[in-house]
């Protein structure tokens, strides 16, 4: 599990959630750190913010769903934009699933079950 966003609070945050559930998670404060962990440990899902400086997810995740190596790890889109538009755009990129910032633990949890079980059936 690898999270990507520029956030050190919610990096934080999020990676206590998930490890608390028993996920072992990554995390990395760019969208092109994010790239590079990607290639180097082959994460089961990717939770990407939208918005981060220089590379941003929007990128950083049409970048990983371009290379055949990676494009089949499940990317989930965090964003605090619950707009109709920028889910239409998450699905455009490649991403596999959308989650509105702030996100409650349970809730977030429920998200990766569900893109862990679709990745591990790809």
């Amino acid at each position: 599990m690898l999270i990507v966003d520029d956030n050190e609070d919610v990096r934080e945050m999020y990676q206590t959630y998930l490890a608390f559930s028993g996920y072992r998670v990554l995390t990395a404060a760019s969208g092109e750190q994010g790239i590079e962990a990607a290639r180097e440990h082959h994460p089961s899902v990717i939770l990407m913010d939208a918005t981060m400086p220089g590379v941003d997810g929007w990128e950083a995740t049409k970048r990983l769903k371009a290379d055949p190596v990676l494009s089949r790890i499940p990317v989930l889109m965090l964003t605090a934009h619950a707009f109709p538009d920028v889910r239409r755009r998450a699905e455009a990129v490649g991403c596999d699933g959308y989650i509105a910032k702030p996100c409650l633990p349970d809730e977030l949890v429920k998200h990766v079950r569900a893109a862990v079980r679709t990745s591990l059936r790809g």
